[in-house]
C-alpha cells in the first residue's frame, strides 16, 4: 500500500485511492500524525540490539497513533458490527493476539502489524464479500505470523543505527521517538514486501480459510475483484502487491 508523508506538525498517511460507497462526510485520506508519542529521545548507536518485545512495542505505537488519527468503526457502526461478525473467533489465532478493526475510509486498502493489528478499510468491504474480506485478513495475519513486518523493521533499524528513542521510566524497554514513527512506518508498514513473502502470505490465506471452514474460492474472486478494480489505476492495494491476476491463477491452480 503506498502512502504518502507529509510534514508539518506531523505525518500525514494519505492512501489517495478514493473508492465510492461512503457517506460524504466520510474522511477520504487515513491520517498518520505523529505529533506527542514520545517527549524525550536519545539517540542510540547499535540497533542491532533491539529485543523482540521493543519490535512489537514500536509496532503498538504506529497502531495507537494511527486509531488516534483515523476514524475507528465501534460496534455501534454497521462496518464495525460486520467486521465483528466476520471475524468472530479471531481475537488469537495461530498464537497471535490479533486487534482486527475497520477504518472508516473510502480507500480499498488493509496492512497489518508486527503486533497482531489487522485494519481494514470500508472502502474495501464495500467491495468485497464476507469470505473475500477474510481471505484478505488471512493474507494480512500471514504477514504477521510470517514475521515479515517484523524482520523489515530490524532491518530498517540496522540500516539507521542513529534512531532515536527513549525509555521509559519503569521499564528497560524503549520506544520510538516522535521523529522516527512516520519514517518507520513508510518503510517497515506501507513498502511493498517481496514477491516470495505476497506469495507465502497467500499460501497462508488459503489455509486460513480452509482451516476455519471459510469458502477458500473467495480469495479467487476477491483476486478477480482487485483485478477489475486496478483498470481504473489508483488502489493502493495493489501498488504493493503483485498483479491480482497472477495471484488468482496461482490460486485457481492450488484449490483445483
Amino acid at each position: 500500500m503506498a502512502l504518502k508523508f507529509s510534514k508539518s506538525r506531523g505525518i500525514m498517511l494519505a492512501a489517495v485511492a478514493a473508492v465510492a460507497g461512503l457517506g460524504a462526510a466520510m474522511p477520504l485520506q487515513a491520517q498518520f500524525n505523529v505529533g506527542n508519542v514520545v517527549k524525550s529521545a536519545k539517540k542510540v548507536a547499535e540497533a542491532a540490539s533491539f529485543s523482540d518485545e521493543e519490535i512489537v512495542v514500536f509496532f503498538s505505537q504506529m497502531s495507537e497513533e494511527m486509531d488516534s488519527q483515523n476514524p475507528v468503526a465501534t460496534l455501534d457502526d454497521p462496518y464495525g458490527q460486520r467486521l465483528a461478525a466476520l471475524t468472530e473467533g479471531l481475537d488469537s489465532y495461530d498464537g497471535l493476539d490479533l486487534d482486527i478493526k475497520a477504518y472508516l475510509v473510502k480507500d480499498v486498502n488493509a496492512f497489518a502489524m508486527g503486533d497482531g493489528t489487522v485494519r481494514v478499510f470500508a472502502g474495501l468491504m464495500d467491495k468485497f464479500e464476507d469470505d473475500e474480506l477474510r481471505c484478505v485478513i488471512g493474507h494480512e495475519i500471514g504477514h504477521v505470523k510470517l514475521e515479515h513486518g517484523k524482520k523489515r523493521m530490524k532491518r530498517s533499524l540496522q540500516q539507521d543505527a542513529a534512531l532515536s528513542v527513549a525509555g521509559t521510566a519503569s521499564s528497560d524497554v524503549r520506544r520510538l521517538a516522535n521523529s522516527e514513527l512516520g519514517k518507520m512506518f513508510g518503510d517497515v508498514v506501507t513498502a511493498q514486501h517481496s514477491q516470495k513473502a505476497e506469495r507465502k502470505s497467500d499460501d497462508y490465506a488459503i489455509e486460513f480459510m480452509r482451516a476455519n471452514n471459510y469458502d477458500a474460492q473467495a480469495c479467487i474472486t476477491a483476486m478477480e475483484k482487485l483485478g477489475e478494480l486496478s483498470s481504473g489505476g489508483g488502489i493502493d492495494l495493489l501498488k504493493t502487491h503483485p498483479s491480482p491476476q497472477s495471484r488468482a491463477k496461482r490460486m485457481r491452480k492450488q484449490l483445483s
